[in-house]
């Protein structure tokens, strides 16, 4: 099992272990702290949605930084089970996990928006083509959206990458719906 390190907040330094399981492929440190550099650091009262939670590193980054509330979703059961040792071990109050498909939570009707929105699917698997109808009834107003992908993108379901880079096999965007952002 390996592990990967809160980059910021409250939880500095607090290390996560990844679970082996098949396809999980936690988002690097340099990365994370790239991201949060771009959003500002301090995410305070900011309502975050991590589509496909994994090891958990970008959610508890999330929540570690002041979020108001993090709600991270894992399909398989195996990695849930560890998010929820992870929450329980950091002792989290702004997190809530759920167990459930991507598609189907992200199709449902709803009146929840979030201000950012964490997705790092699993690669070759479409999930970015099957998620993008859906997405635009999740955004806040002046919400970012933050993808990681196998392939650069410019822009993604109606929003315009404002930043991006690359890390490895990773290229990763932070979009925005206003274009001067």
């Amino acid at each position: 099992m390996s592990r990967v390190r809160i980059v910021g907040g409250t939880h500095r330094s607090r290390l996560i272990e990844v679970p082996d399981a098949m396809g999980l492929r936690p988002t690097p440190d340099r990365v994370r702290e790239t991201l949060f550099n771009w959003l500002g650091q301090d995410l305070t009262g900011l309502r975050c949605l991590d589509l496909f939670a994994g090891s958990g590193a970008l959610g508890f980054e999330a929540a570690s930084r002041g979020a108001a509330e993090v709600t991270m979703l894992e399909f398989v059961p195996k990695v849930f089970a560890h998010l929820k040792k992870t929450q329980a071990a950091l002792a989290t109050n702004n997190v809530r996990l759920l167990q459930g498909d991507a598609l189907k939570f992200i199709a449902a009707p709803q009146t929840q928006r979030f201000d950012l929105i964490l997705l790092d699917p699993p690669y070759r698997q479409g999930w970015l083509e099957k998620l993008a109808p859906h997405l635009s009834q999740w955004l806040a107003p002046d919400a970012r959206l933050y993808v990681e992908a196998e392939t650069a993108l410019e822009s993604y379901a109606g929003l315009t990458v404002i930043k991006s880079g690359k890390a490895g096999q990773v290229h990763y965007h932070l979009l925005s719906a206003a274009a001067s952002a």
